[in-house]
């Protein structure tokens, strides 16, 4: 998970993270907007571009100036600022991995993805999670303090129990953009996402915003999510809804699919590796207690699969070639190192070998010489095949 840093109109330092796939190739770029005043390193903001960056995202979550540990004063700083910021890390992603196709943005963070979106061709997708229908909605939280700020310029607030100076050109700034009109002109694909009762940002705010926009656009509800996501279910839940979602409106960045298989990882993400066999992907890793993240089966795991999944296919496709009345096969594969010495059928006689072991359990109305019959046919699998014979594996370094 790289640290990352870029400059911003302003000449202020704005610090982040970009949260890369497994072996660092991605699907597409994306820029995570954090909720006001909680900067990237929220709970919510962590698991979701983690959660995201699993689906195949690299995802670009950054401190708003004057926040966390970007450089600037926060009292300096407004809504329209906040799109100036995300405006420029676009134009940093953009340099150094690719632009971006979707913007996702949390409470306040989702009303600036919206108003962004406008400035940045390259962006098809907008998710929003529990987002204000217009960032004056923001005012809200000052209470009181909002006539004492426009009756002296500028007064210091309580914010989740934390103090920021307020001044009066944030207030008139939030009051002068009107999302509305923004979004009949979003031309971008839309996620609005909300929990029923949050008590910080109300579910009309989300009525207001599905309204305003054009389709495509849908509505996911949060259930009993609360305003932060607090919860890293539910975290983890809309990210997986909006991976899912925008895959039918980005285009992918994929290398060429390999003849066989590719498997990448970085150094620095420990076992976790990408695994592309043709067009299909998926992660491998190892369990925890081998020190890996348990994102994905291990290698055996994946040897294992390959067989039992090849067995299935094999007696199905005889099932119906004989018109046999199976409905359902099922093959649960194990791997174990055993004793030479125990194998009377082994060649070695010395050290370990290898031992793969199917159970296979053939469902329907079948004779016993049926199921034998199959079990035969179970050994002719290609796979099975291509594991008793002698393989031959050539290794070539590339550059």
């Amino acid at each position: 998970m790289p640290a990352i840093e870029f400059q911003s109109r302003n000449g202020l330092t704005l610090k982040g993270t970009i949260e890369l796939p497994p072996g660092g190739i991605w699907r597409a770029t994306a820029i995570f907007a954090h909720c006001f005043t909680c900067g990237s390193q929220v709970r919510a903001a962590r698991t979701i571009t983690s959660a995201l960056a699993g689906t195949g995202f690299a995802v670009l979550r950054f401190d708003f100036t004057g926040l966390g540990e970007s450089e600037g004063e926060f009292a300096d700083t407004n809504f329209s600022s906040n799109l100036d910021d995300l405006e420029d890390a676009a134009a940093w992603l953009t340099q150094r991995y690719a632009a971006p196709q979707l913007l996702l943005g949390h409470s306040l963070g989702g009303s600036a993805a919206l108003a962004v979106a406008e400035r940045l061709d390259s962006v098809r997708a907008v998710a929003t999670i529990g987002a204000p229908a217009s960032p004056d909605h923001i005012l809200k939280q000052f209470g009181t303090d909002l006539e004492r700020i426009e009756e002296s310029g500028s007064a210091e607030v309580d914010l989740a129990g934390r103090p920021f100076r307020i001044r009066k050109d944030f207030i008139d700034d939030a009051r002068s953009h009107d999302l509305t009109e923004r979004l009949h002109k979003l031309r971008r694909a839309l996620l609005v996402m909300h929990a029923p009762h949050d008590r910080t940002v109300g579910i009309e705010n989300a009525e207001q915003i599905y309204t305003a926009a054009l389709h495509p656009k849908s509505f996911i509800s949060l259930d009993d999510a609360d305003h932060l996501l607090s919860r890293r279910s539910d975290a983890q839940y809309a990210a997986q809804v909006v991976s899912a979602w925008a895959a039918r409106f980005l285009e992918p960045e994929t290398t060429p699919a390999p003849e066989g298989a590719r498997v990448t990882g970085r150094t620095e993400d420990g076992f976790l590796c990408r695994v592309q066999a043709g067009p299909h992907e998926l992660v491998a890793d190892e369990p925890k207690s081998s020190g890996g993240t348990n994102r994905g089966p291990d290698p055996y795991g994946l040897l294992a699969s390959s067989l039992g999944a090849c067995t299935v296919m094999t007696i199905n496709m005889y099932a119906r070639h004989k018109e046999l009345p199976v409905e359902r096969v099922t093959c649960e594969v194990s791997h174990r190192k055993v004793h030479a010495e125990d194998c009377e059928e082994c060649e070695t006689k010395s050290g370990k070998v290898d031992e793969l072991v199917r159970h296979i359990t053939i469902e329907g109305d079948l004779t016993e010489d049926q199921r034998q019959r199959m079990l035969q046919i179970a050994g002719r699998c290609p796979v099975h095949q291509t594991l008793k014979n002698e393989i031959r594996m050539h290794d070539e370094l590339v550059e």
